[in-house]
């Protein structure tokens, strides 16, 4: 046996016992560095890695590589934290809530499609929470089951994650440049759809056995109502729109949308007021994604090291891997529940060594590969995983237990995992 397949295999074994890792609940952080540690030391051994090339591409190359990533995501999170302070984000949902009248369904719909436009642009979980105290006791009030209520809005959340371009960015420091254009967002749009289809589909389906209450009367308990003008309203979609249709970079768009919230709301009354509603929503915004980054620095150093032992991998599953985009989608679309519990098809837990894998091989392209890691991601780890921590705020707030929450969710999951994963092969893989 040649040293190359045996430190192939080491590599292989490593990979599993990270899947394990993760599905116990481990810091992915410091399970990512001590990876990346392992694979430098294994790809030295084998002769494709210097100490030069592992300091200067791998620890310091790799986090610096995602310093424009990093950057984006806190602009992303300050416009959600803008969001939530000037009132704009309580003021949409409860015109929803208005415009549903005594129609139940009709308002719980109507809060699902209004929560996925939202969090196309909004971003962290300091708004997902912030929204979610606000949209969940109106689901509540309408005789929603609690599992129902946190899936449905959980899911919502996520159907926006689609398009979101902070999302987006987080993802193409994978990809290395993967275009955020029309090729990919007509598949985004298509997904979120798609996502939010189900989740209608599934309120409907389980709200015929529950007994529901007028929408007019939903309130939502501890919030206080801020005067907010309707031009303000449309302020979401703001960074979406310069981005699609005036090429925007994300963050101008943001910071444009920022000072629109805040002036539209009043809240720039003197230089001193906004000096200090400025640095306090910048602040807030920064630490509901302070965690967040810390992987998002760590993992690009896996990110370096996987692709500079592509030759191990090369030699031990080069011939067993499957080189057809149609078994490959379909491989994603039946073991889509692996995004589960930092499972190895999430990005945000095994699933980036996945990539690793799959982009060592060589045999498929970005193209593809970018939308079908995105979708169990997305629908099983952000929209439908307790391991996700807005999830388990979700969980904790609403008092349901981790087996209900699956039990509501996965299966609806999973359904869109397949219909998105058919949309890739149809867009991208023949």
């Amino acid at each position: 046996m040649s040293l190359q397949v045996i430190i192939g295999i080491l590599l292989l074994i490593s990979y599993f016992g990270l899947i394990y890792y993760a599905a116990k609940g481990g810091n992915l952080m410091l399970g990512f560095l001590i990876m990346s540690v392992i694979w430098v030391v294994l790809g030295m051994i084998g002769g494709t890695i210097t100490w030069d090339v592992a300091q200067t591409q791998v620890f310091q190359g790799g986090p610096e590589s995602w310093g424009a990533t990093a950057v984006v995501v806190i602009f992303g999170s300050w416009f959600g934290r803008v969001l939530v302070d000037t009132g704009i984000a309580a003021t949409i949902i409860r015109k929803t809530v208005e415009l549903g009248g005594d129609k139940p369904f009709i308002t719980t719909v109507l809060l699902s499609i209004v929560t996925g436009l939202i969090f196309t642009s909004t971003f962290g979980a300091g708004a997902v929470v912030a929204i979610g105290v606000i949209v969940l006791p109106i689901l509540l009030s309408l005789g929603v089951p609690k599992p129902l209520a946190v899936s449905s809005y959980l899911m919502s959340v996520g159907s926006g994650m689609y398009v979101n371009i902070v999302l987006f960015k987080q993802m193409q420091g994978i990809f290395e440049g993967f275009p955020y254009d029309a090729n990919y967002l007509r598949f985004g749009f298509v997904a979120m759809g798609i996502q939010l289809l189900v989740t209608i589909i599934m309120l409907a389906v389980r709200l015929k056995r529950s007994a529901v209450n007028h929408a007019w009367a939903a309130s939502s308990p501890g919030t206080t109502a801020q005067h907010v003008p309707a031009i303000a309203l449309i302020t979401p979609i703001i960074p979406v729109l310069l981005a699609i249709v005036f090429k925007w970079q994300p963050i101008p768009a943001f910071i444009v949308a920022v000072f629109y919230a805040l002036f539209v709301c009043g809240k720039l009354t003197s230089f001193k007021e906004t000096e200090k509603i400025v640095t306090k929503t910048f602040y807030d915004g920064v630490v509901d994604v302070a965690s967040l980054l810390g992987f998002l620095f760590i993992l690009p150093m896996f990110n370096k090291v996987s692709g500079l032992d592509a030759p191990f991998f090369q030699a031990v599953l080069g011939g067993v891997m499957p080189t057809s985009t149609l078994f490959l989608c379909i491989l994603f679309a039946v073991a889509a529940p692996l995004g589960l519990f930092r499972g190895p098809l999430t990005v945000f837990g095994a699933g980036s060594a996945t990539l690793g894998i799959l982009n060592a091989i060589g045999s498929f392209t970005p193209t593809l590969l970018f939308p079908l890691i995105y979708i169990p991601t997305i629908t099983m780890n952000i929209s439908a995983c307790p391991t996700q921590s807005w999830n388990l705020w979700a969980l904790n707030y609403s008092k349901v237990s981790v087996k209900e929450f699956l039990k509501s969710g996965v299966f609806w999951a999973w359904l869109i995992c397949i219909a998105n994963t058919l949309v890739v092969y149809i867009m991208f893989g023949r």
